[in-house]
């Protein structure tokens, strides 16, 4: 009787240690990062991360994301890379689907620096601010000091999740890119 209840007993801790359960572990892709500030791929959304100096914890980090949808990505870069050129007089407002942000750019001891501004969701009482970053820092971030910048256009992770090895997450960037669709999207096509 005592071998029963035993058993019985041995059954319950086993069913009760079961209820934990493995999750399969989606990755991101670092596309880069410099100091505080990084930007990150999964499937097609990207995001960016930052150190937000708007508060006086300086432990809080913020985030905004977004589709790319028509290479947002590329048109983001590009739209800095010029402000860095011709620097405009009051700040550049996008607007993302939960936030809305301003590319602040400023001369600072003489080098062209560009800020992120978060409004965090399209509230202008919730603000959150990056620090400000050089032509060479955005160039790393975006990825094009380590040639990540490639994988922009490249399918997702979910895509080519059956060839990707969990010991080399760089290996979804093998995989030939789709054809971009061509619909008249009214952007002006790089020269």
């Amino acid at each position: 009787m005592r071998k029963i209840i035993l058993l019985f007993v041995c059954m319950i801790g086993i069913s009760v240690s079961s209820q934990i359960k493995v999750l399969k572990n989606e990755t991101l892709i670092e596309i880069g990062k410099d100091n505080a500030v990084g930007l990150y791929k999964k499937d097609d959304k990207f995001t960016f991360n930052y150190q937000d100096l708007n508060t006086a914890n300086l432990n809080t980090f913020r985030s905004f994301s977004f589709q790319n949808l028509n290479k947002d990505v590329s048109g983001l870069y590009e739209l800095i890379e010029n402000g860095f050129i011709d620097i405009p007089v009051g700040n550049i407002i996008l607007e993302l689907p939960n936030d809305i942000i301003e590319l602040h750019f400023e001369k600072n001891y003489g080098t062209p620096t560009v800020q992120f501004i978060q409004y965090i969701n399209k509230n202008r009482k919730f603000v959150g601010k990056s620090q400000l970053l050089t032509k060479k820092q955005i160039d790393k971030i975006f990825g094009r000091t380590n040639g990540k910048s490639a994988l922009y256009e490249k399918p997702g992770a979910k895509n080519n999740a059956q060839t990707m090895s969990a010991s080399n997450p760089q290996q979804a960037a093998v995989q030939p890119a789709a054809e971009p669709s061509a619909s008249g999207t009214g952007k002006k096509s790089k020269k």
